[in-house]
């Protein structure tokens, strides 16, 4: 007996079709999940971190010497030694030069002389003294025991022997004052005489020339037999011995802005870096002027810089970094991850003053939540966060303009420049 196969036909068509609207529904699942994925957006978001903020003003200046003097004689003579040379380093008090002055030697000797005679006067001032006063001694004795007698027995001795014998009394005494008067004139002549003689030591000291202070000869003006004149006020031409600058302590001048004038201080530490060196030497602003100059509205600021291996040369230029205003381990994002609220700026625009802001923050559960945040300390990449953030938030650094709080987001994290990951 033929079976007949025509029953199955139709079932084999049945399940081929539900096969078929079953894959159909599991493609459109999977297609719908990947759209739903693909349309939550990325975000670029930075961690609250914890770092040292500092607002700084960089200055350029010059150094110059602590100190530099074109080193002068005193004394007009021609130069009979000169012991130092450019680039020499001499201490204070140390010998420069020596010059020839014949004449010095003539006038000690006459000052020396004249201290000789008016000692010799003194002496025959003090003799002449001596004979005054024995003669007035005797003439007083004289009158006195006439006058005694004459008092004892009236009448037995002239009136006119008495009165001689007074005025030679009086004549010695007289004798005897001007004496002493020619004995002190003697003593005042001898103080005339040595303080000349001082004075001319002096000239003669002022031929060797010495250095006012510790430093570096930058530059030689005179030869050995070279004729210099007294640097004095009234000779203008008088030529230097040499140029000595003190370059082991260097200063710089720096134009602070009005607006940092209030943060400057007496003893302020700042780093000095040299570009051509490419180093950093530690300075320290040693004094200001206190005033503002009306041209460029800025107050001058030395800086002392110690240079004790001379490896800095004056004339080099130097960056100056002043620090205004340091906060150190204060939570910190960067600037492009707020917006600042400007009812709550402040009015100063100080930016260490207290200000508000907005940022967006990325929730644990991937949502955007708008915060208000109080700021501080602003600086070029990063500004201070005083309240509404705790370490570790992420907060949106990208663009936020179409975002929405409460979107879900995926955030990818970016490091933040100077914090602390």
């Amino acid at each position: 007996m033929r079976k007949s196969t025509a029953p199955i036909f139709p079932l084999l068509l049945a399940a081929l079709g539900a096969f078929l609207l079953s894959s159909c529904g599991s493609n459109k699942d999977v297609q719908a999940s990947a759209s739903a994925a693909s349309e939550i957006p990325t975000v670029a978001v930075a961690k609250v971190a914890t770092a040292d903020l500092s607002r700084d003003l960089i200055l350029t200046a010059e150094f110059k010497p602590f100190q530099e003097v074109d080193v002068m004689a005193k004394v007009s003579g021609y130069v009979r030694e000169i012991r130092v040379d450019v680039g020499d380093r001499v201490r204070e008090g140390d010998l420069l030069a020596t010059l020839e002055v014949p004449e010095m030697g003539d006038d000690l000797r006459k000052s020396q002389a004249g201290v000789r005679h008016s000692q010799s006067e003194v002496a025959r001032a003090e003799d002449e003294i001596a004979r005054a006063k024995s003669a007035h001694d005797i003439a007083h004795l004289s009158y006195n025991r006439l006058f005694q007698a004459s008092q004892k027995r009236p009448g037995l001795i002239a009136q006119q022997e008495i009165d001689d014998a007074q005025s030679k009394d009086l004549v010695a005494e007289a004798q005897l004052a001007a004496a002493n008067a020619a004995l002190a004139a003697a003593g005042q002549q001898v103080d005339v005489d040595q303080s000349s003689t001082a004075r001319v030591q002096t000239m003669i000291d002022y031929q060797r020339v010495s250095a006012p202070f510790t430093g570096v000869v930058t530059k030689r003006y005179a030869d050995k037999g070279s004729m210099i004149q007294a640097g004095t006020a009234s000779q203008t031409q008088a030529m230097p011995v040499v140029r000595l600058s003190e370059n082991g302590l260097l200063r710089l001048i720096l134009p602070v802005p009005e607006s940092a004038v209030p943060t400057v201080h007496i003893g302020q530490q700042v780093e000095v870096r040299v570009p051509a060196l490419n180093r950093a030497f530690p300075g320290k602003v040693a004094r200001f002027v206190d005033k503002l100059s009306l041209e460029t509205r800025t107050m001058d600021t030395e800086v002392d810089v110690p240079n004790a291996d001379l490896v800095l040369i004056p004339g080099m230029y130097a960056e100056v970094t002043l620090t205004l205003s340091r906060r150190n381990s204060v939570l910190t994002i960067p600037i492009t991850a707020v917006d600042m609220d400007a009812e709550a700026a402040p009015k100063n625009g100080g930016s260490d003053s207290p200000a508000a802001g907005r940022v967006m923050v990325i929730t644990p559960t991937s949502r955007v939540e708008v915060r208000k945040i109080s700021l501080g300390l602003e600086t070029a990449n990063l500004v201070e966060v005083r309240s509404g953030l705790n370490e570790g938030d992420m907060v949106v650094i990208g663009s936020r303009s179409a975002l929405q709080p409460g979107e879900e987001v995926k955030a990818q994290v970016a490091v933040m420049a100077g914090s602390k990951q």
